[in-house]
């Protein structure tokens, strides 16, 4: 049973007619009856009786013409959807760290809907850590995701956008809070709040520690600058955390890290060899020239 010969077989029914029903369909009368006896024979259940020069259907070519009209149905249902995808609109799945959710995400989605072109481009948004990200992109759950960088990932490319320094917060009232500046090392002085140790900033943080030899004491783990800077405010602890638009408005000091720069670089990340909607390309361009890379 092929798409054609449901097709053959609904234009035969709409108009009762071979002859008619193959001038419409631009094929030969022979063609078309040898046609809808292969299918009649496939199906071993004849679908039609002739009326004269017309043809009806029979009971069974009734009850195959419900399931036919709804299969057809879809699948000009599905070409409108593939055709969406392909022209102005599209739909595009991206996912993020959740420090990116407070601001970047969302300003910059809206920056590229205004653009005309992509006025009819839709979007779904999720939130994970970095190694969940990576593996939904590889499993097609995403089509571009955001996040630190994943070694060992030859079928991702990773594309840098953000540059985020890192400072020291405290409250107002704490002991560093007047301080201009700090040496890494006073966080192995007071409690410190964290970010969760499998986010990518959790993983850099705890990379840091390393480096410097030293084991803080970290009496919580954050999923996001919002909920650290909350506790750094009530004095629950010291943190090291990415300058972001989160943190600007709290209630909090801030302070730089003495005798270095800590960076920590957020990725754009899509796969290299698969197939991108022109909508997701779009996209990504604009997020390549959004960053000052293009």
């Amino acid at each position: 049973m092929t798409l054609n010969q449901l097709t053959y077989f609904q234009k035969i029914a709409q108009l009762e007619h071979f002859r008619l029903a193959a001038n419409e369909l631009n094929i030969s009368q022979p063609s078309l009856s040898r046609s809808m006896d292969t299918l009649e024979n496939e199906l071993g259940i004849p679908l039609f009786e002739k009326n004269g020069r017309n043809i009806t259907l029979t009971k069974y070519g009734k009850m195959f013409l419900e399931h036919v009209d709804r299969i057809l149905e879809e699948v000009r249902t599905a070409e409108q959807k593939m055709y969406h995808l392909t022209q102005e609109g599209g739909h595009i799945d991206i996912a993020y760290v959740s420090p990116l959710a407070n601001h970047y995400i969302p300003h910059t989605v809206r920056t590229f809907l205004n653009l005309p072109e992509n006025k009819k481009v839709t979007f779904s948004f999720s939130q994970a850590h970095t190694i969940d990200l990576i593996r939904g992109l590889k499993n097609d759950m995403y089509d571009v995701v955001f996040g630190a960088y994943v070694e060992d990932q030859p079928s991702v490319q990773f594309t840098p956008i953000l540059h985020q320094e890192m400072l020291l917060i405290t409250s107002l009232n704490h002991p560093l809070a007047n301080e201009k500046e700090v040496p890494f090392q006073v966080l192995q002085d007071y409690p410190v709040i964290g970010y969760d140790r499998d986010s990518g900033l959790g993983l850099y943080t705890h990379k840091l520690y390393r480096k410097h030899q030293i084991q803080p004491d970290i009496v919580i783990d954050c999923p996001d600058e919002y909920s650290i800077a909350a506790l750094v405010a009530e004095d629950f602890g010291i943190a090291l955390v990415a300058d972001v638009d989160t943190i600007r408005d709290a209630k909090i000091a801030k302070i730089p890290v003495a005798g270095e720069e800590l960076i920590h670089t957020v990725y754009m990340a899509h796969m290299k060899d698969k197939y991108m909607i022109p909508a997701t390309n779009r996209f990504v361009k604009f997020i390549k020239k959004d960053s000052g890379l293009t």
